[in-house]
């Protein structure tokens, strides 16, 4: 198997772009890198192809090293054939792979492997011959002896024999499982009379397995997990059964009886509930593997959140009996003041909290206001609206998620940044700097602590970790980080970088102040030219000898850029004016200075961009937060058909939670998104997003909000 041709089918690609590609990963460079600064090489590959093109990779390779293990232990059994070897070749996955090899795997000891001690083989050689002139129990006769007492003895082995060899039939197996998948019923019922409510909805449950939501299953998965849910796969009865009998039974004589027996032995004893583990495992996989997805897509759009620039800001982490937390933060996010105020029962100081709370705010000239979603929240919120009506200056606020502060705040990273600092206090002061710079914030924190999708902790930990640590990765290097500020735990997902040599960069620039060139990092202990490489065009020096250090534009290609802004007679001040760059770049044309400098038209197209606006930040594009004024109201306010504006908190399977300040999130169901058809509401929405929704229906009581993205029809 050519693996790089089987890419470069799959994904629509040249081969000429599979081939560098994968190159290029065995040469270990990272996906950012790759994506930003090798695409002649890979013909412009986004970060999310490159990764699904890398995954697919290492799954070709294990399926190639399988093959060989398997080829090798046949072989040593002396039972390889050109029929098996060339089998083996064409499975193109790991499941068929095994399927083959399941006849010749080592096996415990079974019924089956019982009678073959017994010499029970060649009878049952015999019967599935189905000749119509053999009689069964004359042929049986032959094999009684004193291990075998009877012929009845010797029929029951010999169909034992039977049964298992038809179980371990790789033609037989693929079909039954795509029967399985085809008109199999996924089914469910309370695992007993007390079991948990919370799966009221699946106490009788049955659905096809070919349409069951990937929400469903891991629900199911979970519930049964718990001991709440008995979940089985079945068959229409006796459709499996005739699958087998038509495979497997010749005709109706006397062997095609005792065949069509073991038939339905092997399949209600060995066949069906191996392959409805199989199936399980597999809608399992795909729906872990869509949640995934739906986590990785949700966590991109959260930490990729316009940040809140040049503002100071408060940031109030609600509490009842502990106070509700304060913290003032300054633009680059150092801590200028703290405070714990009470807003609520069993110690309400509501005027003395006014009161300090008001100084923090107009001696610090706060302009934003910061308030965790948590425990509280909805007074803190109340409380903070009534306040900023009060105030002289402009305040405004905008809750934002709390989702791992508290696992940050009790962190080794949050002690050595705060050692003075309580850890409640610390929590406040996360919560400030991620409405400021959500990115640089979260980047703190266990990704899978952050909460933005379902059943996260359902997931398999090490492809959960590998994916959202990629997510992490492209965003951070999507940005790029200033090397002179940024923490030791941002510099980490730099392209190069690991957690040490982030430390030794932040332990260099202590020691012997700022970083005045890109150059400078290889005086770093432990980052030698191969890092370099990797993490140079990343890392941002503002203000630095170079201008060009402050930009995207990696130092293998300061030599074009140079060309390029002489050829075109770009003066100093005319960087940063997107206007007159692009007319002088389109006057000399990018392929002649292409033809000049060796440079590919990506790269150079790249590298106009970066001259048009010099430390460009892809965030500031987007459009703002919503940021409130006092605009709060409660759940009873709300009534059917209201208009309102709200930002998207979380997006699931079967639709999104939009805060729209009320303390209650409200759903946006599937089917309310689009007069279109929606596959997923991520084809909709994104996390982060500002959208305009209706009222559809308010269940007080239970605290629930229905909405409609689609304008009401007058």
């Amino acid at each position: 198997m050519n693996i790089n041709q089987m890419l470069a089918k799959e994904f629509n690609l040249r081969q000429e772009q599979v081939d560098n590609t994968v190159a290029l990963i065995d040469d270990d460079k990272t996906i950012p890198f790759i994506a930003r600064y090798r695409k002649e090489q890979t013909g412009s590959l986004d970060d999310t192809v490159l990764r699904e093109l890398s995954d697919r990779l290492t799954y070709l390779r294990n399926l190639e090293k399988r093959k060989e293990e398997i080829i090798s232990s046949i072989t040593e059994q002396e039972k390889m054939t050109d029929e098996l070897a060339k089998a083996i070749e064409n499975a193109v996955t790991l499941v068929e792979v095994e399927d083959i090899y399941r006849p010749f795997k080592p096996k415990r000891k079974t019924r089956a492997s019982v009678a073959r001690e017994k010499g029970l083989e060649p009878l049952a050689e015999l019967i599935m011959e189905q000749r119509r002139d053999i009689v069964p129990e004359k042929e049986a006769e032959g094999f009684v002896n004193e291990n075998v007492p009877a012929v009845e003895d010797a029929l029951q082995g010999a169909m034992d024999i039977i049964a298992e060899d038809i179980s371990d039939n790789a033609e037989f197996r693929k079909k039954l499982r795509e029967l399985f998948f085809s008109r199999g019923l996924i089914s469910s019922k309370a695992a007993a009379e007390d079991s948990d409510e919370v799966y009221k909805n699946y106490f009788e449950f049955s659905e096809p397995v070919k349409k069951i939501a990937g929400h469903r299953i891991l629900a199911l998965d979970r519930g049964e997990k718990e001991d709440a849910l008995k979940v089985s796969v079945e068959l229409p009865e006796g459709a499996g059964e005739s699958l087998c009998v038509k495979e497997f039974v010749k005709n109706d004589g006397a062997c095609g009886a005792l065949v069509k027996a073991a038939c339905e032995d092997s399949c209600k004893r060995l066949v069906f509930p191996s392959i409805e583990r199989e199936v399980r495992a597999e809608l399992s996989a795909g729906a872990q593997e869509g949640a995934i997805k739906v986590f990785a897509s949700n966590l991109r759009q959260l930490i990729m959140a316009p940040p809140v620039k040049n503002t100071v800001t408060l940031g109030l982490d609600p509490g009842y009996a502990h106070g509700c937390k304060c913290a003032v933060v300054d633009s680059p996010g150092k801590v200028l003041d703290t405070a714990i105020v009470y807003l609520t029962p069993p110690r309400k100081e509501t005027e003395k909290s006014k009161r300090i709370i008001g100084d923090m705010i107009q001696k610090h000239h706060v302009s934003t206001i910061a308030i965790g979603n948590g425990t509280a929240s909805r007074e803190t919120e109340q409380f903070t609206a009534e306040l900023i009506k009060t105030m002289p200056q402009k305040v405004s606020y905008m809750v934002v998620s709390e989702a791992g502060a508290s696992v940050y705040s009790a962190s080794k990273l949050a002690a050595e940044e705060f050692p003075d600092y309580d850890v409640s206090l610390r929590s406040a002061v996360s919560i400030a700097r991620r409405l400021q710079d959500p990115l640089a914030e979260l980047v703190k924190i266990d990704p899978k602590a952050i909460g933005v999708g379902q059943y996260q902790h359902d997931m398999p930990k090490a492809r959960m970790d590998e994916a959202l640590k990629g997510v992490v990765e492209d965003c951070v290097n999507s940005v790029g980080v200033d090397l002179n500020t940024a923490s030791y735990s941002l510099l980490s997902y730099i392209s190069g970088i690991n957690a040490a040599v982030a430390k030794n960069i932040v332990a260099y620039r202590e020691e012997n102040g700022a970083f005045s060139d890109r150059k400078q990092l290889l005086k770093v202990k432990k980052l030698g030219a191969k890092a370099y490489e990797q993490c140079a065009g990343f890392l941002r020096v503002a203000g630095g000898k170079n201008p060009l250090d402050n930009t995207g534009i990696h130092p293998e290609s300061y030599e074009a850029a140079k060309t390029l802004i002489e050829r075109c007679g770009i003066e100093p001040d005319e960087l940063g004016s997107a206007e007159k760059v692009r007319e002088k770049v389109g006057r000399v044309g990018l392929k002649n200075i292409s033809a000049e400098t060796g440079a590919g038209l990506p790269t150079l197209t790249d590298i106009v961009k970066e001259l048009e606006k010099p430390g460009r930040d892809p965030r500031d594009e987007l459009p703002p937060p919503l940021m409130r004024s006092g605009d709060i109201m409660e759940i009873k306010d709300l009534k059917q058909g209201m208009e309102l504006m709200g930002t998207v908190r979380n997006v699931i399977d079967f639709g999104a939670f939009v805060d729209i300040g009320v303390h209650e999130d409200g759903l946006v169901h599937i089917s309310q998104m689009s007069d279109r058809f929606i596959k997923h509401p991520l084809d909709a929405v994104k996390v982060g997003e500002v959208v305009k929704v209706w009222v559809l229906d308010v269940d007080v009581k239970r605290g629930r909000i229905s909405l409609t993205m689609k304008e009401p029809k007058d």
